[in-house]
């Protein structure tokens, strides 16, 4: 059973998307089958056979042999056979979420479903993307579990309260597809929630979000002697928050309202 699809960019060869089973590695470089001077396999692009496939990236920035992606049974591992340069993978739905994997290092484990695999190249960057679509999850109706009080929840939210509504309008952008677009003004929430919320104003969205601050733990509450220290770019740090925990996903968008018709999407 395939786990592992790896769809290679514009200029790489084969164009076709390569599927990797558990155990299955893909190598890629300018020359991806040489090691030390001698072949390492030919399966190329159809994700059967027991040896390694290949990947050619025809750029004169690339290593000969630039790295191999092993593929396991939930996840693939990066492996960076470069000198100097650092990958990066990218999380397309993960507002700016990536990982760095060093010179040299072998075996980095990628967490993400969907993933972007970026090369420096010269003055280019080279991308081809990873999809690992297959997740395995624990039974959670186990007959087994332990009697006694509920786990509490660690960030404990109302998705049907006007809060939950302001946090999500705060993270739109980011979740649009925009890693780093710049957040909402109150003004622009305002504006944003006027349809479904008609008494929305700056004071009110302000005080939700004051209050987020407060029940996401980034400040002490009202009632605590000692108010900490003024927190800045709270909004940000919200928003970063919300998104690294999925407190916020892209599901939640839809209750908001009806973006205007010429608003970016």
């Amino acid at each position: 059973m395939n786990s592992i699809i790896v769809v290679p960019g514009p200029t790489m060869s084969p164009a076709a998307q390569i599927r990797l089973a558990p155990g299955q590695t893909l190598r890629f470089g300018r020359e991806p089958l040489r090691r030390n001077g001698t072949g390492i396999g030919t399966g190329i692009g159809t994700g059967t056979g027991s040896g390694p496939h290949a990947l050619h990236v025809p750029h004169a920035g690339v290593s000969r042999s630039a790295g191999e992606i092993t593929a396991t049974a939930t996840y693939w591992s990066l492996s960076n056979f470069s000198r100097s340069a650092t990958y990066v993978v990218e999380n397309p739905e993960g507002a700016g979420e990536h990982i760095k994997i060093a010179p040299g290092r072998l075996d980095a484990p990628v967490p993400f479903e969907f993933a972007r695999l970026v090369l420096p190249a010269g003055s280019e960057l080279l991308t081809l993307d990873v999809w690992a679509p297959r997740h395995d999850y624990a039974d959670r109706d186990d007959p087994g579990e332990p009697d006694g009080e509920p786990t509490a929840l660690p960030f404990p939210l109302d998705r049907s309260s006007r809060y939950f509504l302001v946090l999500t309008a705060l993270c739109e952008p980011r979740l649009r597809g925009e890693p780093h677009a710049p957040l909402p003004t109150v003004e622009q929430v305002v504006e944003r929630l006027k349809p479904s919320w008609p008494a929305a104003n700056r004071a009110a969205v302000q005080w939700n979000i004051d209050y987020l601050a407060v029940k996401l733990r980034l400040k002490p509450g009202p009632d605590t002697v000692d108010p900490g220290p003024r927190l800045v770019g709270k909004k940000e740090t919200l928003v970063s928050l919300a998104l690294r925990f999925d407190l916020v996903r892209e599901t939640d968008l839809a209750a908001l309202p009806a973006a205007p018709t010429g608003t970016a999407r």
